[in-house]
């Protein structure tokens, strides 16, 4: 089953068939908010606001191992994650999509394993290539079908936030490799792995990072909302095909 994570704007999803809510509980706490599931063309899948259905919870404080295991305990195989992030490189303008392909931690202080305490054992799980292969492809695939310009690749910059960041840190994370910045990128990325499902992640560019295009003299928040609507509205379109995709493979003979 796929399990959608929504970030900012995206605390719903307006192609879902709700069918039922389920509060969940895990051994790592409460997730961030009542599983939703539903059916997007027939297919049933599970949707959870990664900052609440209020958009109440900073990225620093998400449940990311509750979230991931909670999706997990229901079924679900798969996740798409979808996060809002700010473009550094040229080419991700206000209103791109980008499925990036590698990412740079920059977070600290977060429960980022499951494999904790004195009763497990030290696990080292092999992080070369963090996002599922057959997830960002059938992401990519969806996007030609569907006719949505979708940028194959680019290095996600996983912040601590919830502040913005300086100029001076943008050009510091850009002298790193990172093509462009969020705050939820990780330890997502890696519980998932932990946890053995096919994860990828798309990025919504909705401003340009600290310092670059129109972010040089500073970010405006109404500029973010501008763009906001208008992206997610081609991520919906977007996982709405993914699905659809599904589907037809499962009829095929």
């Amino acid at each position: 089953m796929l399990g959608i994570i929504g970030g900012t704007g995206l605390t719903q999803l307006a192609n879902l068939e709700i069918t039922h809510r389920k509060v969940a509980r895990t051994p790592y706490g409460e997730p961030s908010g009542a599983l939703t599931f539903g059916r997007i063309c027939d297919r049933e899948v599970i949707f959870l606001a990664r900052h609440g259905y209020g958009h109440t919870i900073p990225p620093h404080a998400v449940n990311y191992r509750a979230n991931l295991w909670a999706l997990r305990e229901h079924g679900v195989d798969r996740v798409v994650s979808v996060a809002t992030v700010g473009g550094i490189h040229p080419e991700l303008l206000p209103g791109t999509l980008v499925v990036p392909d590698q990412v740079i931690d920059y977070t600290h202080s977060r429960e980022s394993t499951y494999f904790v305490g004195n009763d497990k054992p030290v696990v080292h799980l092999d992080f070369t290539f963090p996002y599922c292969r057959a997830m960002r492809e059938a992401l990519l695939q969806a996007a030609t079908r569907s006719g949505i310009r979708l940028r194959d690749g680019g290095v996600y910059g996983a912040v601590q936030g919830p502040r913005l960041e300086t100029a001076a840190e943008i050009n510091r994370i850009e002298r790193d490799g990172a093509d462009m910045v969020g705050m939820t990128g990780m330890p997502e990325a890696y519980l998932a792995r932990e946890l053995e499902l096919c994860y990828a992640a798309v990025g919504a560019v909705v401003n340009y990072a600290a310092g670059r295009g129109a972010s040089s003299n500073g970010i405006q928040m109404e500029e973010i909302q501008s763009v906001l609507g208008e992206v997610m509205r081609q991520v919906r379109h977007l996982l709405e095909q993914l699905v659809t995709d599904e589907a037809a493979a499962c009829a095929a003979p």
